[in-house]
């Protein structure tokens, strides 16, 4: 049975005895093969939004590198790295025919240091994080639909065996939708859910305890948690309720360990989202700015004493997301190139830099 337990004002779910146990019985042991040409996605005071100074693209900071999976050149994205420099990712757009196929990736990032990793009854599966211990984290589904309203299940896996990750929740969306988004040495996980109504769920998984807590990080509506840190501290985004400027956009949060909550927003953005973070508290994510036709997303990172800088690919300039980040300051993400394809970006960080 799933245990839960109260932590930093993060609210302890419960779930069923039978559900939990029959969610235990579903792990299941893969190798790790190397991709084949065969192989097709706490509450507490929150601060105002910050404003600090934007910093121009990062070119001089970063060396950028363009990664893609050659089973599909039109579509990849990388959505995580560790100290070891192992990248997780996956290929294929999630359109009908052309389903999520999860890897990781190793120096020196040539064809033949992909590894698949896919939930073995899978149909689609999207890696999004992983430790520096072997852990790696994200969801797959069971379906590859034409209107992509597929189930995601959220999972975890440790050197190849893997187990279901959902929240236990009694009220699920349907299809249900569950997906664990980072996870830190300590082998603690954080995502999100969607109930019944709509609503979307923050959460963290301790994997070795087997215990979930919702977490409700305060001025924060709608949260999902997308990464988190060896201190404990949370990355995510949600809609913003502080009735500050920012209030009912879509703006980044870090949730501190001892439960403050910072507000993130990209000075003249419409959108702010947080998709990873450091040991040095460094966030890193995408911004919107515009709307409609005009629209343009860049990469950010974050910290501290520095605020806001924007990170755009060369290459896709306005059209960047960056999704994680190491303690070295090096950055995966992924661009939108001018052919239209979705390219997996890498940019190592030309010197350790600290938040």
């Amino acid at each position: 049975m799933r245990k839960h337990a109260k932590k930093h004002a993060r609210s302890s779910a419960v779930a069923s005895k039978a559900s939990r146990r029959s969610r235990a019985s579903k792990w299941a042991r893969v190798a790790l093969v190397a991709a084949t040409p065969v192989l097709g996605a706490a509450g507490a005071v929150a601060s105002p939004a910050l404003a600090h100074q934007q910093h121009p693209h990062g070119a001089n900071r970063y060396r950028f590198e363009t990664l893609n999976n050659q089973n599909d050149n039109t579509f990849n994205q990388l959505l995580g790295i560790n100290q070891h420099g192992v990248i997780a990712g996956y290929f294929g757009s999630g359109a009908m025919g052309h389903p999520n196929q999860g890897y990781l990736l190793t120096a020196p990032y040539g064809q033949g240091n992909y590894r698949s990793e896919n939930w073995p009854e899978s149909v689609q599966t999207q890696v999004t994080g992983l430790n520096d211990r072997g852990v790696t984290v994200g969801f797959w589904s069971t379906m590859n639909t034409q209107n992509m309203m597929n189930d995601n299940r959220a999972f975890v896996s440790e050197h190849g065996l893997f187990i279901d990750g959902d929240f236990p929740t009694n009220s699920p969306a349907s299809p249900p939708v569950d997906q664990l988004l980072g996870v830190n040495d300590h082998n603690v996980a954080v995502g999100f859910y969607n109930d019944a109504d709509g609503n979307t769920h923050a959460y963290t998984f301790d994997i070795n305890r087997d215990v979930y807590n919702e977490i409700t990080p305060a001025g924060i509506g709608n949260p999902t948690a997308a990464g988190i840190n060896n201190q404990g501290d949370i990355a995510g985004f949600g809609t913003d309720m502080t009735n500050d400027s920012s209030n009912g956009q879509v703006v980044a949060y870090l949730l501190r360990r001892g439960g403050r909550v910072t507000v993130l927003s990209v000075p003249g953005s419409s959108m702010t989202q947080a998709l990873g973070i450091n040991d040095n508290d460094e966030v890193v994510g995408v911004y919107q700015v515009g709307t409609g036709d005009n629209a343009q997303m860049h990469g950010f990172t974050w910290t501290q004493s520095g605020g806001f800088t924007t990170v755009d690919d060369p290459h896709g300039i306005g059209a960047t997301t960056i999704n994680g980040v190491n303690d070295n300051g090096d950055l995966v993400g992924f661009y939108t190139d001018s052919s239209g394809n979705t390219d997996g970006l890498l940019a190592m960080a030309q010197q350790h830099h600290r938040g």
